[in-house]
């Protein structure tokens, strides 16, 4: 295929900065143009959009995304042997590439956001820590953020524990009850491990997810404590599970409307809710 632009290909640019992914970075690089370019087009419109970008590496994401006519793009990165290649990007695309070298899990989305612009978060997490990002982006006070959807790739079996619910007892679990919650979470297509360099040993998915504009009121910690404790022994009992929160889990049970013999699985996201609104 041929390139987006009139940058080099990928391959020649890695070669040329010495760009070897690193396992303890959790890198896997994309090449394939094809699969950059939908990754972009699946986020949606982005004309006139601001887009973060977590993990860029050497750019293939990044070019997708500025090709596919996004207005401004922020990529983080905290691997500083990426910075030349993504400065190529950024003269290229001059005035619509924002590098920032830093720890994604350190930086609040909401400051990097103009706030004049719509905004969406497009990216190739690196594996390592996408869970422990998406707990963060979802877990802010200030609700609904200034995204408005999220296209991310994750390894398969976490992007099913994103979207799954009580109809899905193997993979429902805290992830699924925290995004169940606050969004609308969807699995757009697999990714192939072949299409990586190195290829991961799983099978990757892109997910999208979506703000929900009006949330089921909720105390964050409190949904974060009850489900750590119903889940961290989902075989048991509910009446059995939350015993160590402190307070009677019967009390508790029978305030949110649930049977003693519920366990954590067979729970939906909104008796989660009025549970944690009852520990609360």
């Amino acid at each position: 295929m041929r390139e987006p632009d009139d940058l080099p290909p990928l391959r020649e640019v890695v070669h040329k900065h010495d760009l070897m992914p690193k396992r303890a970075l959790g890198q896997n690089f994309l090449f394939d143009l094809n699969l950059t370019g939908r990754i972009a087009r699946s986020a949606g419109p982005l004309a006139g959009h601001e887009v973060l970008e977590v993990g860029p590496g050497p750019g293939g994401l990044t070019r997708a995304l500025l090709a596919e006519g996004a207005e401004r793009v922020i990529a983080v990165e905290r691997d500083a042997r990426c910075l030349p290649a993504l400065a190529e990007i950024g003269a290229r695309y001059a005035g619509r590439l924002e590098v920032v070298e830093a720890d994604a899990l350190e930086l609040d989305p909401a400051a990097l956001f103009s706030g004049t612009r719509p905004a969406r978060i497009v990216a190739n997490l690196p594996y390592n820590v996408g869970t422990a990002l998406l707990v963060r982006w979802l877990t802010v006070p200030d609700w609904p953020p200034r995204w408005s959807s999220a296209t991310l790739m994750f390894q398969r079996e976490v992007a099913d524990r994103i979207v799954a619910d009580e109809r899905r007892p193997d993979d429902y679990g805290r992830l699924g009850v925290l995004c169940g919650w606050r969004t609308r979470a969807r699995i757009l297509f697999d990714v192939s491990p072949q299409a990586f360099v190195p290829p991961p040993k799983v099978t990757s998915a892109v997910v999208q997810i979506e703000p929900r504009a009006d949330p089921l009121p909720c105390s964050v910690a409190a949904l974060e404590r009850i489900t750590r404790a119903a889940f961290g022994q989902r075989r048991k009992m509910l009446r059995q599970s939350l015993k160590g929160l402190g307070r009677d889990p019967r009390e508790l049970l029978d305030a949110a409307g649930l049977p003693e013999t519920a366990r954590a699985e067979e729970i939906p996201v909104a008796g989660f809710v009025a549970l944690a609104n009852a520990l609360a």
